[in-house]
Parts: C-alpha cells; structure tokens; sequence
C-alpha cells in the first residue's frame, strides 16, 4: 500500500500579504505622512493644525478634480497639457457672465446668475475638450502637438475676454463652491462622515460577497476588519479635524448681522467639511464608477492597454477620444469654479502651471505613461501629496521657483519609481 506523500503546509503570509494592500499605494501613504511630519517638525506644529489641514484640502479640490480626468487621458496614451489655460479660459467666461453681462440683464444677486454662468462654463470646457479630441482623434494629430497649442491659445483668449483686467466681485452664492465661504457645519459633516463609512464598509464588503460568489480567493476576516476600521478611522479622524477648525469671532459677528442678530456672548461654531471637498469626494467616486462599472471605461482602458486589439475588437478609439477629452474640458470648467470660488475673483494667471500639477498628480498616483493602468483614488492622493509638498515649503520660507524645481524633481522620480517597480513586477513599461 502506497503511502500518500505528506502535504505541505501552506506558507505563512506576512501582514501586509494577508491585507492585499497595494504596495504602491501604501508607499504613497507612507510618503504623504512622512512629508506631514518633517513638516510639522520644521513649522512648529502649525502644518498639522486643524486651520492649515482646511486649507490644505480646500486648496487641493481643483488639480485633484482635473486629476481625475487626467488618468483617462494618459491611460489611452495621450497627454494633456492645456488643463490649466482651458481653465483660465473657462474662469473669464464666468467671471464675464456674472460680473458683467448677467447682472445688467437680472440684477445684483439674482438666484439665476450662479446656474447660467456654471452652465455658460460647462459648455465652454465641453466644447474645447470636444475640439481637442476631434482634433486629436479624427485628424490624427498628436495631443502633444494640440493641447500645446491649446496652452499658448486659450489663456490668452480669455486675457482678451476680460480685456487684461481681474473681474470680480463674484456672485455670493457661486463663492460658496470655493469651500472658503462655503462649508456644511459640524452637524452635518459628522453625518456625512457616518455616511461615508457605511458606504466604505459596504464597497470592501460587496467586494468581498462578489469575489465568493464567483469562487475567487479572499482575505481572512480579520484582514478586512482591518482595512473596514482604517477607512472608518481614517474618514472619521478627517471629518473631526474639519469639525475642531473654528470660524473667527469676526466673521461670526458679521453674520449675525447680516441676519439682523446679534451674537450671543460666548457663541462659538465650527467650520466642517467644505462644499468644494464635497464636490471633489462626488466626483472622484463618480469617476471611479465610470471607470470600473461602466462600458465606457472599460473601452478606456481597453484602448489604453491594446490600441490596435481595441479597435479590431469594433471599439471606435476615435469618438472615444473625443469622449474623454470632453470630459476632461468639463472637469477643467468645474476645477475653475472652485478655483475661482476660492480667490474670490478672475484672475488673468489663475491655474497657472497646473498641467504640471495635475500630469504630476496623475503620474504619482500610479497612473503609467504607456497607458492602461491608473486609478482614480491614486491621482487624487497624488494631488493631495502635491499640495502638500507646495503648501509645507511655502510655510517654511522656501522660494517659488525652487518649490517649481522640487515639484519637476517629484514627478521625474515618480516616473523613474514606476519605471522601476513595472520593471520588477513584470508590468508593461
């Protein structure tokens, strides 16, 4: 009788293995809290205050906005480099609608004057992205070539627009997307944080459910009791630092009376999550959705990865460039809301440099310049890494152009990082 040979024992797993986290994720992680706290130490404390985490989040929505878009663009193999003069572009044509035109035609402060003119800078993001792709996808011309010409033309149509001058003041209710003079209060941010959660919790779940009902390997239980208590942490932590930040005595006394009150002694309120943060949450998820749950992501990646097999495969690569260079003109209009929100005003050089920001931002995030791979929450988390970078040098006295020389340095060595890491794991490069 033949003895059966003995089974080996299955190897252990380490933490992070039994976790299934994404090494180059964790290293972003790793890497923004390492920038937080050499920060923090070399600004006294005051880079992780509750005043300078507001500002930073609320300076961060627009290049993470467009950053979103940004990983479409390079996944197909394409670039975009006219981010930031699309949005100085779009910026002067609402800044006109709502500082000049629309005001002669309704009135100072009519409720019509922030839906026409975020509808009025829509269109016009739209039907650039839209030229872009034609452009690029039915005349063959390389996005390199267009979106360059792009950054040299749009900028300054909109200087012509507004005739050099800054426009401003904006309409009350449109500053509100700025997140400055916008924010939802304590209440709600908390229930939106709760919210928040469960939905976390419920997405690594259902990712759970669908990966057993189709008899695909899982994580033990306790792994994703971790990674559920991480995000519910990490959400909530973020919501009560927002909720601690508090609104100046000045400002609250202001508001009162513009109510006709007058403020309660002792009174004090707190900011909460910006409604430009908000706004960034809702569209980061909507594109992660559009990415992974939809036809049309599937096509974007599917031409990213195999071009020529996409279109044997009967994918019309060209509309879909037009597509998502459309998309990447709307998301360009909605970033120069919030920029413009924020400042207050038009301004003639807003957005400038941030096609740096956002391919550094894309690209950091994991997004790989040979196309077909990049994350949404990878680019954002890019973005927030930049600000970060930007915002701690600024604190601590560094220069403008050399805080430019260390941003061009980050994005090179992310590249050169990504190189190396797809090189090892035996990824396209």
């Amino acid at each position: 009788m033949n003895k059966s040979a003995p089974q080996e024992a299955a190897p252990k797993r380490s933490l992070l293995q039994s976790l299934e986290v994404d090494t180059r994720l964790l290293g972003m992680i790793g890497a923004f809290v390492v920038i937080c706290l050499v920060f923090n130490v070399f600004t006294d404390g005051r880079f992780l205050t509750a005043r300078n985490i507001f500002n930073l989040s609320i300076q961060t929505v627009s290049v993470a906005i467009m950053a979103t878009g940004m990983v479409f663009v390079i996944v197909t193999r394409h670039i975009d480099l006219s981010v930031g003069a699309v949005l100085a572009m779009c910026s002067a044509v609402m800044g006109v609608m709502q500082v000049q035109l629309l005001p002669q035609v309704f009135g100072l402060g009519h409720p019509l004057i922030m839906p026409i003119t975020v509808i009025g800078g829509l269109l016009t993001g739209g039907l650039i992205g839209a030229f872009n792709g034609w452009l690029i996808g039915y005349q063959r011309i390389p996005a390199f070539i267009v979106t360059l010409g792009g950054l040299l033309i749009w900028r300054n149509v909109g200087w012509y627009l507004t005739d050099g001058q800054t426009l401003g003041p904006l309409d009350p209710t449109f500053r509100l997307v700025g997140g400055v003079d916008g924010t939802v209060g304590a209440m709600v941010s908390w229930v939106l944080g709760v919210i928040f959660s469960i939905a976390a919790v419920f997405v690594l779940w259902r990712a759970r459910q669908a990966k057993i009902q189709h008899e695909f390997p899982v994580k033990p239980m306790w792994a994703e009791g971790v990674l559920m208590g991480t995000a519910v942490v990490a959400i909530m932590g973020f919501i009560g630092i927002l909720n601690s930040y508090e609104i100046p005595v000045g400002r609250l006394k202001r508001q009162f009376q513009q109510a006709g009150e007058v403020m309660p002694e002792g009174y004090v309120d707190y900011y909460g999550l910006p409604i430009s943060v908000l706004l960034l949450i809702v569209i980061a998820v909507a594109m992660t959705l559009l990415a992974q749950r939809t036809r049309l992501g599937r096509y974007i990646f599917a031409a990213g990865g195999n071009p020529d097999a996409a279109e044997l495969s009967g994918i019309n690569t060209r509309m879909l460039t037009v597509k998502i260079f459309t998309l990447m003109g709307i998301l360009c209009a909605i970033s120069a809301m919030v920029a413009q929100a924020r400042l207050a005003n038009h301004t003639n050089d807003i957005g400038t440099l941030d096609e740096l920001r956002v391919i550094a931002a894309a690209v950091i995030g994991g997004t790989a310049l040979a196309g077909g791979i990049g994350t949404i929450y990878g680019a954002v988390l890019g973005a927030i890494i930049m600000q970060s970078l930007q915002s701690g040098m600024a604190m601590v006295g560094v220069d403008a152009p050399f805080q430019n020389i260390v941003v061009g340095g980050v994005l090179v060595l992310a590249v050169w990082i990504d190189i190396q890491y797809r090189k090892r794991t035996g990824e396209k490069v």
